[in-house]
């Protein structure tokens, strides 16, 4: 016991931190209430699943999460991938969803301890933050058109951005419109609190507003449908089975519910760490995710993340450690213990003006417009991971930014910058020619910089500005260095491409070195035999050898060509 997290944070404890803590567990299930309501009806899910979901995860994470102050919770962004995921599993998974949906949690939550074993916390760049800032978007426009359904009371059958709103206009004359002025009242509601008082739990009072005019006047009888029972019990632990469904494609559709829930989770968590000064280990962050994916599981819940709402709350009410989490899990589970009567009084018109409210916060203009601002290129992949959820749906949207954003790894290793280097008169060190006018090079020795790792797929872009630079290489030289100090990696392609310049230079009588070379590439040359041609002579700690090891040699002949 003693190795867990939670433990060894306690160890310090503050009686001081007992009453913030408290409180904040507090605020935390009152903010997290109606998300948890709400959020499974994204997927067609029973709202007790996401109030399972905001009680044992955050106890989990509480236990085994590296962070004093984040907090676990369903996620809208996370339901929309879920949504897609139980539609891809087939009609037999939507017989038996809850089971299915439960499933999902609970193999999300061992994919999240396999890749911390694996070590593999560096998935989450995978979706860059222009490009999740962009995904998260198309999601959130997916989300509001989901919620037409609720806020009309029009049943509604398309898929995808635009069909939903035709198939709306055909049945305009079915609008409940006691439904929609509730629904757009309470959305209105939402939207004024979040701008004027934004510390204010919008999402419970609306509830709040919602399930008092549901007491005080019979809705129903107006057309406007509620949530419905919910059960009044707590979960008990529960291995899920679902019936009919392949587990190969329930394994894959949780990898995409993980790859999504967790860059997004990371994205907060190291949002909110920048503020708190914490440090953020992904591979550990993947434990405490682990640990509540798997209680959410095995609770008949959905798949849970960080919760930048529930998070927030917790930062600005001054809590101190996970003992918050403990608060608002007891606080939840007494909820659904006590008080299931006036949560089945909810308008289902209230949940869809909270999602809605909720989608519109994931649409973060202000963070699209830096991008536009500072860097076009981002803001174009911040488009492409929007298109790509709207354009393909959330699953090939995923695969999409996933793609734009290797795409953009391999476009940019694909052309390295490099520089020829010289002296500044009267400094040390050695400076760009070309982005300093005062700088020379040293009579004889060229000085070739390159910035970035010598790779198959990059190999041929060095190779001809290597040889556009001896082409311009005045008569007299007989020395032309490689600076590596930048080169953190090289292949075998690119061994047999410094291969071939040493040949080629070795021809022309200009001998060949290489400095500041890091120790796996250093290996790797070895192997191959690219040092043993290059010669131990020619081989340099940096750049200021080089130099004295070429005032020493000057005049004597070049290195021969190898035979």
């Amino acid at each position: 016991m003693a190795t867990l997290p939670f433990v060894s944070k306690f160890s310090g404890y503050k009686r001081a931190w007992l009453q913030p803590d408290v409180m904040s567990g507090l605020s935390i299930a009152a903010v997290g209430l109606p998300s948890a309501i709400a959020y499974p009806a994204i997927a067609g899910l029973p709202p007790e699943m996401g109030l399972y979901s905001s009680i044992l995860p955050l106890i989990a994470y509480a236990l085994f999460g590296p962070s004093r102050q984040l907090i676990v919770g369903p996620d809208a962004g996370t339901m929309i991938v879920m949504a897609a995921v139980l539609a891809s599993l087939g009609p037999l998974a939507g017989l038996d969803s809850v089971a299915t949906a439960a499933a999902i949690a609970l193999v999300v939550g061992l994919l999240c301890f396999g890749a911390s074993l694996l070590r593999l916390g560096f998935i989450a760049s995978f979706l860059s933050r222009p490009i999740l800032i962009g995904f998260m978007s198309g999601i959130a426009l997916s989300i509001l058109v989901g919620q037409i359904g609720r806020l009309t009371g029009v049943s509604i059958e398309s898929d995808g951005l635009i069909r939903p709103l035709v198939e709306l206009v055909g049945k305009a004359a079915l609008i409940n419109w006691p439904t929609l002025v509730l629904g757009l009242s309470l959305f209105v509601l939402l939207r004024v609190l979040a701008a004027a008082v934004p510390g204010l739990p919008g999402p419970l009072v609306a509830i709040v507003v919602a399930t008092a005019l549901a007491a005080l006047i019979d809705l129903p009888s107006y057309g406007i449908a509620a949530i419905g029972a919910i059960p009044g019990q707590l979960p008990t632990p529960k291995l899920p089975v679902p019936s009919g469904v392949d587990w190969g494609d329930l394994v894959l559709g949780a990898a995409a519910v993980l790859l999504v829930s967790f860059g997004a989770g990371i994205v907060t968590a190291r949002s909110f760490a920048e503020k708190t000064g914490e440090r953020v280990d992904a591979n550990k962050e993947l434990v405490g995710f682990g640990a509540a994916n798997l209680a959410a599981g095995l609770f008949g819940g959905i798949p849970v993340t960080a919760s930048d709402s529930r998070t927030a709350i917790n930062v600005s009410m001054g809590g101190k450690t996970q003992l918050a989490s403990v608060v608002a899990a007891v606080a939840l589970a007494l909820a659904v213990a006590f008080m299931t009567g006036a949560l089945q009084l909810i308008p289902k018109a209230a949940l869809g003006a909270i999602l809605a409210s909720a989608a519109i916060g994931l649409i973060d203009v202000q963070a699209l417009a830096r991008l536009w601002r500072t860097s076009r290129m981002e803001f174009l992949f911040a488009l492409i991971g929007m298109s790509g959820a709207i354009g393909f749906g959330v699953l090939r949207g995923v695969i999409v930014a996933v793609a734009a954003t290797l795409l953009y790894l391999l476009v940019k290793g694909a052309k390295p910058r490099d520089a020829v280097l010289g002296r500044m008169p009267g400094r040390e060190g050695f400076y760009k020619l070309h982005k300093h006018p005062g700088a020379q090079p040293i009579p004889g020795l060229a000085i070739y910089l390159v910035q970035g790792s010598l790779l198959f797929f990059n190999v041929e872009y060095v190779q001809r500005r290597f040889e556009a630079l001896l082409a311009t290489l005045p008569a007299e030289t007989r020395w032309l260095v490689l600076d590596a100090g930048a080169v953190v990696q090289i292949d075998t392609t690119a061994a047999a491409m410094l291969d071939d310049m040493q040949a080629l230079l070795a021809a022309r009588g200009v001998a060949f070195g290489v400095a500041e070379l890091h120790s796996e590439p250093r290996a790797l040359l070895e192997r191959t035999g690219t040092l043993a041609r290059i010669g131990p002579d020619m081989l340099f700690d940096d750049l200021e050898d080089a130099a004295a090891a070429f005032r020493a040699g000057v005049g004597q002949p070049a290195a021969p060509a190898p035979q």
